[in-house]
């Protein structure tokens, strides 16, 4: 079988692309042709990923960054203009979760999940569509959400109701955006196994009420977590050429979940 190469010549940005689902798509990405900037705020775990990548003869490096500080956004894609002169896929994939019940979750920890989440989509995908458009670049934008995003779940009002703002996002955004021949389309995420995975130290897939509800009475249909090489594949998929009908559509990559009740 021919190797795919559909990103040849292509720029990429991957927010949150240090780990997990990120890293995952940063990696088929490049796989696939593409000049990849992975961005994040831990400067040691990013570059870690990039030399991993690297050496895996992949194009990928690491600018640090935080995608919640609009200046910080705003540097990030100067920086890609700079160097690379043009941007041709951005991936909205930095997130932030931890367990809180809504009557014990104060303002600080509301407004961080939602302006890592949904600020930082609004910030990093202007500056993406004023890039694109002014290089007359027919780009793609993908942001990464969760079915939670129009569901309801113990502990995570704050997370839910971000992805689901976001879910919005690339709704209008797709809307605006498609004169300019900018595609806007998401992913919304069931259980992956990332390091999100992981709260207070437990993977939650590794618990008795995971294998005995999701895999053992097939809550989720395929009765098993997901990869992130499973998602990033759907990402590629949205980035290409292959996708060229797919407007403001949120695919879910759940293994069945949402199917289910």
């Amino acid at each position: 079988m021919a190797e795919i190469r559909r990103f040849e010549g292509k720029v990429a940005l991957v927010t949150g692309g240090a780990t997990g689902v990120g890293f995952a798509t940063a990696r088929r990405l490049a796989g696939e042709g593409a000049k990849v900037v992975i961005t994040g705020r831990r400067a040691d775990v990013g570059e870690q990923a990039a030399r991993e990548l690297k050496g895996e003869g992949l194009a990928v490096e690491f600018v640090a960054g935080d995608v919640a500080s609009e200046p910080s956004v705003k540097d990030i894609f100067a920086y890609v203009d700079r160097v690379y002169g043009r941007l041709d896929i951005l991936v909205n994939n930095a997130a932030a979760f931890q367990p809180l019940r809504f009557l014990g979750t104060d303002r600080k920890e509301w407004r961080k999940v939602f302006d890592i989440i949904v600020d930082g989509t609004y910030f990093c995908t202007q500056e993406a569509a004023q890039l694109m458009a002014a290089k007359g670049i027919r780009g793609h934008i993908v942001n990464v959400s969760s079915i939670n995003g129009n569901r309801a779940l113990e502990e995570s009002s704050h997370y839910n109701a971000a992805k689901g703002a976001m879910d919005q996002l690339t709704r209008n955004t797709a809307l605006e955006l498609m004169d300019a021949g900018i595609r806007v389309n998401g992913v919304a995420l069931g259980f992956i196994e990332t390091p999100m995975s992981v709260v207070d130290g437990v993977n939650e897939h590794e618990t008795e009420w995971f294998k005995s509800i999701y895999v053992g009475r097939g809550k989720i249909a395929q009765r098993r977590q997901g990869q992130p090489e499973e998602v990033a594949g759907v990402i590629a998929f949205l980035c290409s050429e292959d996708a060229s009908y797919m407007c403001g559509a949120i695919v879910p990559v759940d293994g069945g979940l949402s199917i289910t009740f």
